[in-house]
Protein backbone atom coordinates (compact mmCIF):
# COMPACT_ATOMS: atom_id res chain seq x y z
CA UNK A 1 0.00 0.00 0.00
CA UNK A 2 1.31 3.50 -0.94
CA UNK A 3 0.66 6.24 2.29
CA UNK A 4 -0.58 9.45 1.57
CA UNK A 5 2.68 10.74 2.91
CA UNK A 6 4.90 8.48 0.42
CA UNK A 7 2.84 9.85 -2.13
CA UNK A 8 3.57 13.40 -1.22
CA UNK A 9 7.30 12.55 -1.21
CA UNK A 10 7.09 10.62 -4.12
CA UNK A 11 5.55 13.40 -6.85
CA UNK A 12 7.05 16.52 -4.75
CA UNK A 13 10.63 15.36 -5.63
CA UNK A 14 12.15 17.06 -8.59
CA UNK A 15 14.58 14.21 -9.16
CA UNK A 16 12.35 11.99 -11.24
CA UNK A 17 13.64 11.43 -14.87
CA UNK A 18 12.35 10.30 -18.40
CA UNK A 19 16.03 9.99 -20.40
CA UNK A 20 15.75 9.40 -24.13
CA UNK A 21 12.98 10.37 -27.39
CA UNK A 22 9.53 9.25 -26.66
CA UNK A 23 8.10 7.50 -29.99
CA UNK A 24 4.15 6.89 -30.25
CA UNK A 25 3.40 3.65 -31.82
CA UNK A 26 0.08 3.14 -33.15
CA UNK A 27 -1.95 0.66 -30.83
CA UNK A 28 -5.23 -0.01 -31.72
CA UNK A 29 -6.13 1.95 -34.80
CA UNK A 30 -6.67 4.95 -34.20
CA UNK A 31 -5.23 5.16 -30.89
CA UNK A 32 -1.16 5.45 -30.18
CA UNK A 33 0.47 4.96 -27.18
CA UNK A 34 3.79 4.82 -25.46
CA UNK A 35 4.87 3.72 -21.99
CA UNK A 36 8.13 4.87 -20.37
CA UNK A 37 9.92 4.47 -17.14
CA UNK A 38 10.71 6.92 -14.50
CA UNK A 39 13.85 6.98 -13.29
CA UNK A 40 14.59 8.37 -9.44
CA UNK A 41 17.39 8.02 -7.21
CA UNK A 42 15.30 7.07 -4.80
CA UNK A 43 14.45 4.28 -6.69
CA UNK A 44 10.09 5.08 -7.01
CA UNK A 45 9.23 1.93 -8.60
CA UNK A 46 7.57 4.12 -11.47
CA UNK A 47 6.31 4.50 -15.43
CA UNK A 48 4.25 6.29 -17.36
CA UNK A 49 1.88 5.41 -20.34
CA UNK A 50 0.52 8.15 -22.68
CA UNK A 51 -2.60 7.48 -24.88
CA UNK A 52 -3.80 9.75 -27.80
CA UNK A 53 -6.93 8.94 -30.19
CA UNK A 54 -7.36 11.53 -32.44
CA UNK A 55 -10.86 10.65 -33.49
CA UNK A 56 -12.59 10.95 -30.21
CA UNK A 57 -9.71 13.80 -29.04
CA UNK A 58 -8.55 12.34 -26.22
CA UNK A 59 -5.20 12.43 -24.83
CA UNK A 60 -3.88 10.61 -21.20
CA UNK A 61 -0.82 10.87 -19.19
CA UNK A 62 -0.87 8.08 -16.38
CA UNK A 63 2.13 7.84 -14.30
CA UNK A 64 1.77 4.35 -12.88
CA UNK A 65 2.88 2.94 -9.56
CA UNK A 66 4.22 -0.68 -9.96
CA UNK A 67 2.31 -2.37 -6.31
CA UNK A 68 -0.72 -0.12 -6.31
CA UNK A 69 -1.45 0.98 -9.98
CA UNK A 70 -2.15 4.75 -11.19
CA UNK A 71 -1.37 7.06 -8.61
CA UNK A 72 -1.31 10.58 -10.67
CA UNK A 73 -2.58 11.04 -13.81
CA UNK A 74 -4.14 13.94 -16.66
CA UNK A 75 -7.44 12.97 -18.79
CA UNK A 76 -8.54 14.96 -21.67
CA UNK A 77 -11.66 14.31 -23.63
CA UNK A 78 -12.51 11.93 -21.56
CA UNK A 79 -15.62 12.34 -18.68
CA UNK A 80 -15.42 11.74 -15.08
CA UNK A 81 -18.16 11.28 -12.58
CA UNK A 82 -16.38 11.25 -8.93
CA UNK A 83 -17.38 8.73 -6.33
CA UNK A 84 -19.33 11.37 -4.66
CA UNK A 85 -21.93 11.64 -7.95
CA UNK A 86 -20.19 14.86 -8.70
CA UNK A 87 -19.14 15.46 -12.56
CA UNK A 88 -15.71 16.54 -13.11
CA UNK A 89 -15.40 16.75 -16.70
CA UNK A 90 -13.87 16.24 -19.64
CA UNK A 91 -10.51 17.79 -18.59
CA UNK A 92 -9.58 16.33 -15.28
CA UNK A 93 -6.33 15.10 -13.03
CA UNK A 94 -6.41 12.39 -10.99
CA UNK A 95 -4.05 12.24 -8.12
CA UNK A 96 -3.74 9.60 -5.36
CA UNK A 97 -5.38 9.70 -1.96
CA UNK A 98 -5.03 7.06 0.50
CA UNK A 99 -8.76 6.56 1.37
CA UNK A 100 -10.09 6.37 -2.60
CA UNK A 101 -6.95 5.77 -4.72
CA UNK A 102 -7.13 7.34 -7.68
CA UNK A 103 -10.75 7.39 -8.26
CA UNK A 104 -11.37 10.97 -7.31
CA UNK A 105 -10.61 13.73 -10.04
CA UNK A 106 -10.97 17.45 -9.95
CA UNK A 107 -9.95 20.16 -13.22
CA UNK A 108 -6.41 21.04 -13.15
CA UNK A 109 -5.56 24.85 -13.57
CA UNK A 110 -2.28 24.31 -14.77
CA UNK A 111 -3.31 22.79 -17.87
CA UNK A 112 -3.80 25.22 -20.82
CA UNK A 113 -3.15 23.43 -24.12
CA UNK A 114 -5.85 21.54 -25.75
CA UNK A 115 -5.80 17.61 -26.12
CA UNK A 116 -4.84 18.42 -29.94
CA UNK A 117 -1.40 19.21 -28.95
CA UNK A 118 0.01 16.57 -26.98
CA UNK A 119 3.42 17.90 -26.49
CA UNK A 120 2.52 20.89 -24.94
CA UNK A 121 0.09 19.55 -22.86
CA UNK A 122 3.32 17.28 -22.03
CA UNK A 123 5.46 20.04 -21.37
CA UNK A 124 2.59 21.14 -19.33
CA UNK A 125 2.05 17.68 -17.29
CA UNK A 126 5.73 17.05 -16.76
CA UNK A 127 5.86 20.45 -15.24
CA UNK A 128 3.34 19.73 -12.69
CA UNK A 129 4.45 16.45 -11.57
CA UNK A 130 7.98 17.50 -11.52
CA UNK A 131 9.43 15.30 -14.24
CA UNK A 132 12.71 16.25 -16.00
CA UNK A 133 12.59 14.66 -19.48
CA UNK A 134 15.69 14.62 -20.77
CA UNK A 135 14.35 13.82 -24.48
CA UNK A 136 11.76 15.11 -26.74
CA UNK A 137 8.57 13.91 -27.70
CA UNK A 138 7.11 13.11 -31.41
CA UNK A 139 3.32 14.35 -32.29
CA UNK A 140 1.69 11.13 -32.64
CA UNK A 141 1.12 9.02 -35.82
CA UNK A 142 -1.53 9.67 -38.40
CA UNK A 143 -4.09 7.11 -37.38
CA UNK A 144 -5.21 4.94 -40.57
CA UNK A 145 -8.04 6.94 -41.25
CA UNK A 146 -5.84 9.75 -42.09
CA UNK A 147 -3.36 7.84 -44.60
CA UNK A 148 -7.34 7.59 -46.62
CA UNK A 149 -7.87 11.17 -46.46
Amino acid sequence: MLTQAEFETLINDPAKVIDGDITWTQERSPRSGFRVEILSPAGYPLFLKGSYNPIIVALSYHIIHRTVGRIYGLDLGKDHRNPNGQRVGEKHKHRWRESLRDKEAYIPPDITAPATEPVRVWEQFCQEAKIHHNGSMDTPPPTQLDLFL
